[in-house]
């Protein structure tokens, strides 16, 4: 009986000490929009790091109420549509930033280069804006995604050893599910700044159906990342978390 009576502590213990590190006013966003689509690059090795990225040890993506409820929005009206937003990455730890940080500082350390830089040297990284040592993703209200159609096609997974340019064809670059924006997540090339001139017809009206949704529900873009979007009355302006995601 003592026994059972421990356990029960332990994990009443474990459990009050969990929700502790996940600070109010965030949320795990599939509690807001149980159907939105979740590709967690950094928990995966498909990434510029190539490798499993700090801080990210679960599949989850946590993000602020305020920024889930609007996101709840766009969802909304993509559904009428078979469509649905596809998340790559929402609040990210101080840590995964460090650690792209020191990925970044070692310059022999290239094996992604191929896909998602392959036309910038890694010593301009932090010269050209690529990386930096903060990152609005750790206030909690900025978030990585796309629009992806159902049903979802077939998405193969990533081979470091057969990587492909990601400012390529759609046919030519890695086949993500999405639809069309004109260059892959994370491709750290022109083709992926919002207004490129260098698109089809069809990859300027993808950008434009996700960046008017996200604008009509209070997110602001960034010009050099068609698929970034951060909250504009965002709940911890000056506030950089490390909560892991567990």
């Amino acid at each position: 009986m003592m026994k059972k009576k421990w356990i029960i502590f332990f994990l009443a213990f474990s459990f009050h000490h969990f929700a502790q590190d996940i600070p109010d006013g965030f949320v795990e966003i599939r509690k807001v929009i149980p159907d939105v689509v979740i590709d967690l690059r950094y928990f995966t090795n498909h990434n510029f790091l190539g490798t499993k990225v700090n801080g990210y040890n679960a599949e989850k993506c946590y993000i602020t109420k305020a920024a889930a409820d609007s996101l709840a929005k766009v969802q909304n009206e993509l559904k009428r549509f078979s469509l649905s937003l596809k998340i790559y990455d929402a609040y990210r730890p101080q840590q995964a930033v460090n650690h792209f940080v020191k990925w970044a500082k070692d310059l022999n350390d290239t094996l992604t280069k191929k896909e998602f830089y392959p036309t910038v040297d890694k010593n301009r990284l932090f010269k050209d804006g690529y990386i930096a040592e903060k990152s609005g993703h750790s206030r909690g209200s900025t978030v990585d995604l796309t629009i992806v159609s159902f049903p979802q096609q077939t998405q193969p997974e990533f081979n470091v050893d057969q990587q492909c340019e990601c400012y390529k064809s759609a046919e030519e670059r890695f086949r993500d599910n999405s639809i069309d924006m004109g260059s892959g997540f994370d491709c750290f090339h022109e083709k992926s700044h919002l207004l490129n001139s260098n698109l089809t017809t069809q990859q300027k009206i993808n950008r434009l159906l996700l960046n008017s949704l996200m604008d009509k529900y209070g997110f602001r873009s960034l010009s050099e990342e068609w698929w970034h979007f951060t909250l504009r009355n965002e709940p911890f302006p000056d506030t950089y978390f490390d909560f892991p995601i567990e």
